[in-house]
């Protein structure tokens, strides 16, 4: 080992969040490429076709916090993926319908309501609202879309070395959660929706894989059974042992075991890549258990609703509506609008990622390996 990679070694185990940039220490990622849902999107929402129960998102008081105006973030600021991208000293991801041209430092595909199944099942079985017609697989045809008009590479290209991919950072977040709430009440089950999930999941990450991705972290769901509005639609009696919605809870952690069972099995594939697994579930567990030593004082209830009790989440006045308003202390609130989170809460999950041991392998060992082995 030569003393510069010494030196890089060091820097990044004391301070795996932070990356010191200098001639000998260089971006280890070069780009980041993200992927998901609304937890993740960072504007797809506002350009796409099909999302007008979403549009109140780009709407005040959305982004009061760090941005101070709305930026089609689902938050009152900044997601994980913005932290990943500030810890990596890149710039914050462009959402893909706004890019024109190459984006030299990556961008996010994500977007608000997408599912993992397919639209064309909902319609099918007449359970769309017609609110993101988007699934994982159009986020992968607008991937391989950029690609063959920014650099060349053809949809069929088994690997597009040209593209960088290999230098890039692959942040796929969670996805799977509203092809759940689109079949709450019908006689479809959990298991055939996780089933049908988990088979576009499979064949997304093995296509990004097989594209020659060599980083790539997974997140798995939250507790979504803890989120004001599973509260608010929830009987009294399913509660767990923090409070949260148990059957909700339940399916999230049985689904995290589907995606944590094909991590596993695409480690065995792919031995030359990298793929971590984000526990996005036992992070947020690990705030609600002990809120406080977060500076969270508020669990269950929204920062911004209608001011219904106790949850301040009315199902047909969401955020962003006139008939809201916010919390001044977004800070001390786990859930922003009753469905996704605040900044505050984005900002601990992201360092349980990117600095703790909610990230199998840690995160700084993802670091080393890349800048070890390129």
């Amino acid at each position: 080992m030569t003393m510069i990679n010494i030196i890089i070694t060091i820097m990044i185990l004391s301070f795996p969040f932070s990356i010191a940039i200098t001639k000998t220490n260089p971006l280890p990622f070069k780009k980041i490429y993200a992927f998901g849902d609304s937890f993740t999107d960072t504007g797809n929402t506002r350009s796409v076709r099909g999302q007008g129960g979403f549009l109140h998102g780009s709407n005040p008081p959305y982004g009061m916090t760090f941005f101070h105006h709305p930026t089609n973030r689902y938050s009152d600021g900044r997601l994980v993926i913005d932290f990943v991208a500030q810890s990596l000293s890149l710039p914050y991801l462009p959402p893909y319908k706004y890019v024109k041209g190459n984006s030299p430092n990556g961008v996010n595909f994500a977007v608000a309501g997408s599912t993992a199944i397919d639209h064309e099942f909902f319609v099918k079985n007449n359970l769309t609202l017609d609110i993101t017609p988007q699934s994982i697989q159009t986020q992968l045809l607008w991937f391989n879309k950029y690609l063959e008009a920014n650099v060349g590479c053809k949809a069929q290209d088994v690997k597009c070395r040209v593209a960088d991919i290999e230098n890039s950072l692959f942040w796929v977040g969670e996805i799977g959660a509203n092809d759940y709430a689109y079949t709450f009440g019908s006689t479809l089950s959990s298991d055939t929706i996780r089933k049908l999930a988990m088979s576009s999941y499979t064949q997304f990450l093995t296509t990004l894989l097989k594209k020659g991705a060599k980083y790539v972290v997974v997140q798995g769901f939250p507790m979504t059974g803890c989120l004001s509005l599973a509260m608010t639609l929830s009987a009294e009696n399913d509660r767990d042992n923090i409070g949260c919605v148990k059957s909700e809870n339940n399916q999230s952690y049985t689904h995290n075991l589907a995606i944590l069972n094909l991590v596993t099995s695409l480690r065995r594939q792919f031995p030359q890549a990298v793929i971590a697994y984000a526990d996005y579930w036992t992070a947020y567990q690990t705030v609600m258990q002990s809120p406080a030593k977060f500076g969270i004082n508020e669990s269950f209830k929204a920062c911004c609703g209608a001011g219904d009790e106790p949850y301040n989440v009315d199902v047909f006045s969401f955020c962003g509506t006139p008939s809201t308003k916010a919390c001044q202390n977004p800070s001390q609130y786990v859930n922003w609008d009753g469905v996704h989170l605040t900044e505050a809460m984005y900002k601990v999950v992201s360092d349980m990622f990117l600095k703790g041991s909610h990230m199998k392998p840690r995160f700084s060992y993802l670091l080393d390996r890349k800048l070890h082995q390129g």
